[in-house]
C-alpha cells in the first residue's frame, strides 16, 4: 500500500478546517440551566453546538445519533469492535479581560483566539477532519470509528452518564482534550461543599456581611469576588483599609458606597482548577480582608475557617490530607465557589484531585472530622475515581508509534490532574491537543491555539484512527 502523507492530506483541507473551526467556536456553548428546555436541557448554546456537529456528520455521510439531547455520536465503518473518540462541545464561561470577543474566533499572529479553542472545540474539529481523511481515502478498517460528543464535560458529566446508559462502550479510545504525547493516568476528582449552617439569632456586629460571593465553577480558580457590607463604622475607614490591603497584596479591586452599603470588589486571575497555583483566587483574598473586620461571631467563624484552612494551601496540608506519589503527583484542592450570608450560612465549593495511589476513604473521614470540629458539614456532589491504562497496552503503544513517527520526538507518558472523557472508558487515554512547550491557557482569558498545532493534531489523529481501527 502507498505510504500516506498525513500532513499533506490535512493541508489539502486546511482552509475549510479553519473556517469550520471558527464557525463552531462562534457558538456560545456555556451551560445555561436557567433557560433549559426539554429540547435543550443544558441551554440553547450547548444544544446548538451539539446539533452543529451532528448535522455536519449527517451531511458528510456518517451515521449520526442524538442521545436525549445530552450527547450524540458520529460513526463510520463496520465491525464488532469500536474505536471511540471522546469529545465535548461545552465550554467554561468566558470570564473577563479578553482582548477580543471570546466567541469571535479572531485570528492573530497565526493563532485562533476563542473560548474553547483548546478545550475542546478546536481538537473536536481536528478529530472530525481526521475521520474525514480516513473515510475519503477509503482506507480499510476492521473496527467502527465513533466520535462521541458530550455536552456537560465542564460540569457534572450528565452527558456521559446518559450516553452509556443507552449506548455501548467502545473497545478502546482516546480523548483529544489534554496534552501530547499521551496522558495514560488521570487523578481522582472529588467535588464537594463544605457547609456552615445559617444562624439567624447571631448577635450584634459593627460590620454585617449582607452578601459575599466568588466563583462560578468548581474547576476554575475564581477571578472575581464581591462583598456587600453594612456598618456602624465610618465607611471611609473600611474603604481606606481595603485600598491599603489591595496595594499590599498587589491586587486590583474597588470599594464603593451603594445606598447604605459598602461594596467591595476584588479581581483575581482565573486558571484551571487542576493547578490552583496558576491562578490568584479572588474569593480567598477577599475573605482574608473580611476576616480582619469586626464581624458577628457566625461570619467571623466562616471567614476565619476559610483563611486558616484554605488560603495559600492548595495541597490540603491544613486538613492533614496532603499526599503525593511519583506517578501522578500531589493532591490539589481548588476553592471554586465561596458564598456567605446570614440567612443561608456559608458555603465553600471545593474541587479536590488526588493521585492514583491515594486512599480516598481515609482522606474523606479525616476531612469530615476536621469540619465537624469547626461546625461545618461535608456534602459530596460528584466523585470520579482515578484512571490508569498500562503503558504496554496496544492503545498506548500504537499512539506512541504514531506520535514518534510524525514528530520525531519521544512519546513520554504523562499523568495529569485534569479529568478527560478518557476516564469513562476502560481502555481510554487522552491524546493532545497541547504540544510540549506550549502555554496551557485553557479556562483562562484570551484562550488560543496555534493554527499550525491544529493542523499537526489533525494529522496525528488521522493516522491514529487508521492505526487503531485498521
Amino acid at each position: 500500500m502507498t505510504q500516506i502523507n498525513w500532513t499533506e492530506e490535512v493541508n489539502k483541507r486546511k482552509e475549510q478546517l479553519i473556517k469550520d473551526t471558527q464557525e463552531f467556536l462562534r457558538i456560545k456553548s456555556v451551560l445555561d440551566e436557567e433557560n433549559a428546555t426539554p429540547e435543550a436541557p443544558l441551554g440553547k448554546g450547548v444544544q446548538e453546538a451539539l446539533q452543529y456537529m451532528l448535522k455536519k456528520g449527517e451531511k458528510d455521510g456518517y451515521s449520526v445519533k442524538d442521545v436525549e439531547h445530552l450527547a450524540g455520536h458520529i460513526e463510520m465503518g463496520s465491525g464488532e469492535d469500536m474505536l471511540g473518540i471522546l469529545c465535548h462541545v461545552d465550554v467554561v464561561p468566558e470570564g473577563d479581560g479578553w482582548s477580543s470577543d471570546p466567541y469571535g474566533a479572531e485570528i492573530r499572529n497565526g493563532k485562533i483566539f476563542a473560548r474553547g479553542v483548546l478545550d475542546d472545540k478546536g481538537p473536536t474539529m481536528a478529530a472530525y477532519y481526521a475521520m474525514n481523511i480516513v473515510k475519503e481515502l477509503g482506507l480499510p478498517l476492521s473496527k467502527r470509528v465513533r466520535m462521541i460528543l458530550g455536552t456537560d464535560e465542564e460540569s457534572e458529566w450528565r452527558c456521559v452518564d446518559t450516553y452509556f446508559k443507552h449506548e455501548e462502550m467502545p473497545t478502546l479510545g482516546f480523548a483529544p482534550d489534554a496534552d501530547f504525547p499521551i496522558i495514560f493516568a488521570e487523578k481522582g476528582i472529588w467535588d464537594f461543599y463544605m457547609k456552615q449552617a445559617p444562624n439567624l439569632e447571631d448577635g450584634f456586629a459593627e460590620v454585617t456581611v449582607k452578601q459575599f460571593e466568588s466563583g462560578r465553577r468548581f474547576n476554575m480558580v475564581p477571578d472575581f469576588a464581591k462583598a456587600v457590607l453594612e456598618t456602624n463604622e465610618a465607611s471611609s475607614d473600611i474603604q481606606a483599609a481595603f485600598e491599603v490591603f489591595l496595594a499590599k497584596h498587589e491586587l486590583k479591586g474597588e470599594a464603593k458606597e451603594e445606598g447604605n452599603a459598602i461594596v467591595l470588589e476584588l479581581q483575581g486571575v482565573s486558571a484551571h482548577g487542576m493547578e490552583p497555583k496558576n491562578g490568584v483566587n479572588a474569593g480567598l483574598y477577599l475573605s482574608l480582608f473580611l476576616n480582619k473586620l469586626p464581624l458577628s461571631k457566625h461570619a467571623k467563624d466562616y471567614f476565619a475557617f476559610v483563611v486558616k484552612y484554605l488560603l495559600d494551601d492548595s495541597r490540603g496540608n491544613s486538613f492533614g490530607i496532603a499526599y503525593n506519589d511519583e506517578e501522578t503527583g500531589d493532591v490539589t484542592l481548588n476553592v471554586g465557589l465561596l458564598r456567605y450570608s446570614k440567612a443561608n450560612g456559608g458555603q465553600i465549593g471545593v474541587n479536590l484531585r488526588y493521585p492514583v495511589s491515594y486512599n480516598y476513604e481515609t482522606a474523606s473521614t479525616k476531612l469530615k472530622e476536621v469540619l465537624k470540629g469547626c461546625h461545618f458539614t461535608l456534602e459530596t456532589l460528584s466523585h470520579s475515581k482515578p484512571h490508569h491504562v498500562k503503558s504496554d497496552s496496544f492503545l498506548v503503544q500504537t499512539l506512541s508509534k504514531v506520535y514518534e513517527g510524525q514528530t520525531g520526538e519521544k512519546a513520554e507518558l504523562i499523568a495529569i490532574g485534569g479529568g478527560t472523557y478518557a476516564r469513562s472508558l476502560e481502555a481510554g487515554v487522552a491524546f493532545g491537543p497541547l504540544f510540549p512547550g506550549r502555554e496551557d491557557i485553557a479556562h483562562q482569558k484570551d484562550e488560543y491555539m496555534y493554527i499550525d498545532d491544529l493542523l499537526k493534531a489533525t494529522a496525528l489523529y488521522a493516522e491514529a484512527i487508521y492505526e487503531l481501527a485498521k
